[in-house]
């Protein structure tokens, strides 16, 4: 099940399910210790005798955010109970704190009374060996803890705080856990448990005839007792409602900047999910400078891994699209971890952990009885290209001075080196899929991105000897790549070479990711051969079903949903979809030469879960999300191409009235 709702503040990130179930708490880096794990947190309603969860079907729902925040807006009704839910989730911007309200509505004309069960099912540091849960009597809370991980629960109900609660265990013998425990409407009280355990506590309300009352209920996040009471103890002070509104108008002053963009003739759909995207990259984007892939641990019921690593690729694309969006200050600690992260010889390795430390990799260091390096060198030269985009954009010196020699320099130095003589193209690695070995046209192309930045990066500094070294050997790499790489039989650039018996092979596999020859600065857009390259693609990676779309390649067997290649030569994925947007964008040259884009932004918007989230693939059939979502990459994608949209409408229309 894909994460509809994600809340979250760069180092604590909370993803909610369509019933508004926790189903994923990460602390203290955003993406980094799981203290859920994918399990449900349920919650449930006692009214009048009747008991029901959430998650019952005759619960229906509509989700969606609080306009231009990160504090979500549920509405859940329950025809036969005659009860309507309103519900706010958030997290506070500052401090370790989840907040959730809940305004219950009676739908009949009598006094009803309300209980409220909320069910804590943690694993605390990704293990449910040690847990212990209890009440605790001073604040009257229920707190899990293990080692220096403490998370406590606590809400209100009027002036009431909890009514009711147990702790107990969990998934061990024969017991369930204490979730089965409300079903009567009565929790029995346990005061602790510790192995693998749940707790779940209640609340009673009193709701007038055709009237409402409201409810909050809280999560304090810290290292040990006394953090997480101080915080639990900041809440009731301040008041839960009032801090959730604060936290509304927090991100509402963040994603509405006083320098208003001018969305040209985007409609408000477009640009409402445009503002969407950015609140939901910065929950994405720890506050130590991982840009996290996706945090949807349901990936793992298909893979024993997942998504929450910090990709170079990924993260270069993504701070790129958030610098154009005026977003710097965001993300600096981004190339500062990158700074941190390269190999003493100058590489980004293939993934890394929040904390800085590399991730798990299939990419091996012995491949057919020949060493190699088990990377994709087209992360190295993106975070180079990405942050000469932000000196552009922005004019700030002082960051690339800072990274001049850890970084700038370093990885240069690697690139340079890095390189296929009898080709003039970089070395084989690994493709920015994971999945092949070889020369790429996207890798040459984000390496000639990342050496040209260099080269600029030295002459800014005055370093022309090192500038000019860098510039030769990239306009080198443009030469392999148009030689190499250009295949005049088929009128295109081709995936790339791959070693066939000692001899370089072309693999001619329309591939989406070719756009990277004028993404990354090696042809202009307009050029004939990016042109007659990406109309190729355009053709041939559309998906023909109603849902439409581009694949990543032909015959992608990621998630693959038909064997009908021609009809469906693979999931629709945004980002591949919206690189046909963003050169068709360069290349325009009137305002009806954008209509085109405007619709792929358009269908964008269509394909957007309910609550606004974008998972990285579609079902051609239903459209229904595959794979991860949110997918951090979509939603940045998304945000370049709105911003590279209204600029090129700006000039082109200000072109027409001349």
């Amino acid at each position: 099940m894909p994460r509809h709702l994600v809340i979250g503040n760069g180092k604590f990130l909370i993803n909610l399910d369509r019933n508004t179930y926790m189903r994923d708490l990460y602390y203290p880096y955003v993406g980094q210790l799981n203290h859920v794990g994918g399990y449900q947190c349920r919650i449930g309603l006692w009214v009048d005798g009747a008991f029901t969860w959430l998650a019952d079907p005759e619960w229906k729902f509509e989700l969606s955010y609080i306009e231009d925040s990160l504090v979500t807006e549920v509405r859940a009704s329950h025809y036969h109970l005659g009860i309507t839910l309103l519900m706010n989730d958030g997290v506070h911007q500052r401090e370790d704190v989840y907040l959730k309200r809940v305004r219950v509505h009676n739908h009949w004309d009598t006094v009803r009374e309300v209980r409220m069960f909320f069910n804590q099912d943690l694993v605390i540091n990704e293990t449910e060996v040690g847990d212990t849960a209890a009440y605790y009597p001073q604040n009257n809370t229920v707190f899990h803890y293990k080692k220096d991980r403490y998370f406590m629960f606590n809400g209100l109900a009027g002036t009431d705080g909890i009514y009711q609660y147990t702790a107990g265990v969990k998934r061990f013998y024969n017991a369930e856990g204490t979730w089965r425990d409300a079903e009567d409407g009565h929790l029995m009280g346990n005061a602790i448990a510790q192995g693998s355990v749940d707790s779940t506590v209640s609340f009673r309300l009193h709701v007038p005839p055709n009237g409402d009352e409201t409810l909050y209920y809280w999560m304090s996040a810290g290292k040990n007792l006394e953090e997480v009471k101080k915080l639990d103890n900041y809440v009731k002070e301040s008041h839960p409602g009032k801090l959730l509104d604060r936290v509304e108008i927090y991100w509402q002053r963040w994603v509405n900047k006083p320098e208003e963009r001018d969305y040209g003739n985007l409609s408000e759909a477009c640009v409402r999910l445009y503002k969407h995207s950015l609140l939901i990259v910065r929950t994405q984007t720890d506050v130590n400078g991982a840009i996290i892939a996706a945090n949807d641990s349901d990936i793992m019921q298909s893979n024993r891994d997942h998504y929450s690593y910090m990709w170079p690729r990924d993260g270069a694309l993504i701070a790129y699209a958030m610098t154009m969006a005026g977003y710097q200050g965001m993300i600096t600690p981004f190339f500062n971890f990158c700074a941190e992260a390269l190999s003493p010889d100058g590489y980004l390795h293939h993934k890394y952990n929040p904390d800085g430390t590399v991730g798990s990799s299939w990419h091996p260091y012995l491949n057919g009885g020949n060493m190699q390096l088990p990377i994709q060198e087209d992360e190295t030269g993106l975070v180079l290209f990405a942050l000469w985009q932000d000196y552009v954009r922005h004019g700030i010196i002082e960051l690339p001075q800072s990274l001049y020699r850890t970084l700038i320099r370093r990885a240069a130095r690697f690139m340079a080196g890095y390189i296929e003589q009898e080709l003039s193209l970089p070395k084989p690695s690994y493709d920015l899929w994971e999945e092949r070995y070889g020369i790429f046209t996207f890798t040459a192309s984000a390496v000639y991105g990342g050496l040209i930045a260099a080269a600029n990066f030295c002459s800014l500094f005055g370093d022309e000897e090192r500038s000019s070294r860098y510039r030769h050997t990239a306009e080198k790499i443009k030469s392999g790549i148009l030689k190499h790489l250009w295949d005049e039989e088929e009128q295109r650039f081709v995936r790339g070479l791959v070693l066939d018996g000692g001899v370089w092979v072309k693999d001619k596999t329309l591939e989406s990711s070719v756009y990277g020859i004028f993404e990354f600065g090696v042809l202009p857009a307009d050029d004939p051969r990016v042109v007659s390259t990406m109309k190729a693609n355009r053709d041939g990676l559309t998906i023909k079903t109603d849902i439409g779309g581009v694949a990543r390649y032909h015959h992608d067997y990621y998630f693959q949903r038909s064997s009908d290649i021609d009809t469906v030569p693979g999931n629709p994925w945004i980002i591949c979809t919206l690189w046909i947007a963003e050169w068709e964008i360069e290349c325009a040259k009137t305002l009806e030469d954008l209509e085109s884009p405007r619709r792929t932004l358009e269908w964008v918007v269509s394909h957007a879960m309910e609550s606004g989230v974008l998972p990285e693939q579609l079902d051609p059939f239903d459209g229904g999300p595959v794979s991860v979502a949110p997918l951090t990459w979509s939603h940045a994608t998304y945000v370049l191409t709105v911003v590279k949209y209204t600029e090129k409408y700006k000039k082109l229309l200000a072109a027409s009235k001349a």
